[in-house]
């Protein structure tokens, strides 16, 4: 729920204060709607230090304006004023500062009830849902919301990085759903390789980077015919490997398939 709608419930008494200061605290409303409610300490934290940033920030420009003023006497001050009232109401301060102007000097006054009162919700939020308790204790509720996080995350990887969803040079619906699908799949090794080699403190981009440096060599032995295997890793490849659960075979057998991977599709494009 966004602050108004915290504010709101707050107003009407259906919600208070002093539940936030609970681990995680339940209130059920009318019509079978349950607020799971609860206050993120670290976060309050960062929207306080946040606050307090963009204080110091405003009280430099009022000190960096009455130093102009000071120095250029024909300064339009009522005009400097407006200037800060304006960075003010852009760094959101607004309803708990107040700029006044005397004698062509600035001055800056804190409101502190003001102040208390713009900051009692930081780091608060409130879930709404319409599951009843047995079918979802508040507990799964609130879990499930943090989740979220992880869908986001999941997302900006298949956007960015070495997933990277797009360009998409496809133009059939079906073709462009099958190529997202293969990005989907391709995040759930991801997944399993980063749950792998988390005891390692190795992330998914070093350890891939890592595998680069496996290659396949070409045996051709006197008396035999040649084939093709992968040298013996060293240890740190090794383990990533073991890790993976993933065992190389001794030996390669070559089809001859050609397989066309993204860089090679570009120079082709530009061949044909």
């Amino acid at each position: 729920m966004t602050k108004p709608q915290i504010e709101k419930l707050l107003k009407h008494g259906t919600l208070q204060m002093d539940l936030f200061d609970q681990e995680l605290a339940e209130v059920l409303a009318e019509e079978g709607i349950r607020y799971v409610l609860r206050r993120n300490p670290v976060r309050a934290q960062e929207v306080q230090a946040t606050r307090h940033a963009k204080l110091a920030t405003l009280q430099a420009h009022v000190a960096k304006q009455n130093q102009y003023l000071t120095d250029h006497p024909r300064a339009n001050a009522p005009g400097a004023l407006q200037k800060l009232v304006a960075r003010a109401a852009k760094l959101r301060l607004a309803d708990w500062i107040e700029l006044t102007l005397e004698e062509r000097a600035l001055t800056l006054t804190i409101n502190e009830d003001a102040q208390q009162e713009a900051a009692k919700l930081d780091g608060c939020y409130v879930l709404k849902t319409d599951l009843t308790p047995a079918q979802a204790p508040k507990e799964m509720v609130h879990d499930r919301y943090k989740d979220l996080a992880s869908v986001e995350q999941a997302f900006r990887t298949c956007k960015t990085g070495h997933l990277a969803v797009r360009p998409i040079f496809l133009r059939l619906a079906d073709r462009t759903r099958a190529h997202a699908f293969v990005v989907m799949l391709a995040y759930q090794i991801i997944q399993y390789l980063a749950s792998c080699w988390s005891p390692l403190d190795v992330t998914v981009e070093e350890g891939l980077h890592a595998l680069t440096t496996l290659c396949l060599v070409e045996v051709s032995p006197t008396q035999a015919p040649s084939y093709h295997c992968i040298p013996i890793p060293r240890d740190a490849i090794a383990q990533l490997l073991h890790r993976a659960d993933i065992t190389l075979p001794k030996a390669f057998s070559l089809s001859g398939t050609r397989v066309s991977t993204k860089k090679k599709l570009q120079s082709e494009r530009l061949v044909q």
